[in-house]
């Protein structure tokens, strides 16, 4: 690797820094070859961490019970699908549960991990009734919903739709209280004139040059880590972008440009990343093909980017399955993952599996 691109983009550390150490070839080249800085001191703890022991973003802990995920809260507000272990109990289907596990101080509270919290106001009730033919799960709150603070009321009405059409069968929820449907939210009276979906977006952002009332939304996944940095999980994002353009391709433009806020979002390309095309085969399968001059032929990839494409992809095309080309490599390895990424990746069933 030359000194050019070991330098390129150092200010993208959060993706690449410790990640090219494990690889073998350090993006601030040698201390005998040229002076440098010491890192700032959050990603020199990243660095510390992965040197000791691979960041995990896929180990089961504590959680023994039946897999299921959830949106929780994390240490910045944002939402994020966490996969939790919580027994099956005899009375209860997994979406009552799923849905039960997002009450703050719940039953299911002790299977969250630290960092993570559940947005349902405490003593909230859940029930569920499904509309198989229509795909719309009912889902009743007690009143005790009723009591959440007006800031949170968007972050709730996510958690919810986004946790309960993650599973089979379900893409569009109703909601009610007290054996009435509502028709609007208690607090800040949100519209809910119709059943809520996917289309409602997560964690809600808008690009430059689009509007609300003029806008596409694509949502893109990206990294970030636990408040003690000891393991790594993905976030997803919508952004409304301009009308008009392909859906897959505008969510890569977004996933290469990064995070907009200070949240605690990391990069998970560099703004030398290019998206050379996007292709559907026969079959569904979408084959993006990238191009970055930080990586030489048989370089193995940080599994951050691609991950974050396999999931960004998958949300934007109804979980096709997908195949990433970079720099017209003909075998494409995460660093620590050792998956071949130039075959068909389907989205994994459980993302973000954090030991409590």
């Amino acid at each position: 690797m030359t000194k050019a691109k070991k330098i390129r983009n150092i200010s993208a550390a959060g993706l690449l820094a410790v990640p090219v150490l494990l690889s073998g070839c350090s993006l601030f080249g040698s201390q005998s070859s040229m002076d440098i800085d010491k890192p700032p001191a959050d990603i020199e703890q990243q660095m510390l961490n992965m040197m000791n022991g691979p960041v995990s973003t896929n180990s089961g802990g504590e959680q023994t019970g039946p897999k299921t995920t959830v949106y929780l809260a994390n240490d910045k507000g944002l939402l994020a699908p966490v996969s939790l272990g919580i027994p099956e109990a005899k009375d209860q289907d997994g979406l009552k549960q799923a849905l039960s596990a997002l009450v703050s101080g719940g039953a299911y509270s002790k299977y969250v991990p630290k960092g993570f919290a559940g947005v349902l106001p405490k003593g909230t009730e859940v029930q569920v009734t499904m509309d198989q033919e229509q795909k719309k799960a009912v889902v009743e709150f007690n009143g005790a919903f009723n009591q959440y603070n007006p800031q949170d009321e968007r972050k709730i009405l996510e958690a919810v739709v986004w946790t309960a059409t993650g599973f089979p069968g379900v893409q569009k929820v109703e909601l009610w209280v007290d054996g009435q449907r509502l028709t609007e939210m208690p607090q800040n009276g949100t519209p809910l004139n119709q059943p809520l979906t996917r289309s409602l977006g997560i964690n809600l952002e808008k690009s430059g040059g689009a509007s609300l009332t003029n806008s596409t939304p694509v949502t893109v996944y990206f990294s970030t880590v636990t408040p003690d940095g000891a393991y790594s999980y993905y976030v997803p994002v919508t952004r409304l972008v301009q009308p008009g353009q392909n859906k897959v391709n505008a969510a890569l433009s977004e996933l290469i440009a990064g995070p907009q806020q200070n949240d605690g979002l990391e990069m998970v390309m560099t703004d030398g990343t290019s998206v050379e095309s996007v292709k559907t085969e026969k079959d569904g399968t979408v084959t993006v093909s990238l191009k970055d001059d930080m990586f030489e032929k048989n370089d193995p990839i940080p599994d951050e980017l691609l991950q974050s494409v396999v999931l960004t992809v998958s949300e934007n095309t109804n979980n096709a399955m997908v195949k990433i080309d970079m720099n017209g490599q003909t075998s494409i390895t995460g660093i620590t993952d050792n998956r071949d990424y130039s075959k068909p990746v389907s989205k994994p069933e459980y993302i973000n599996e954090i030991p409590l």
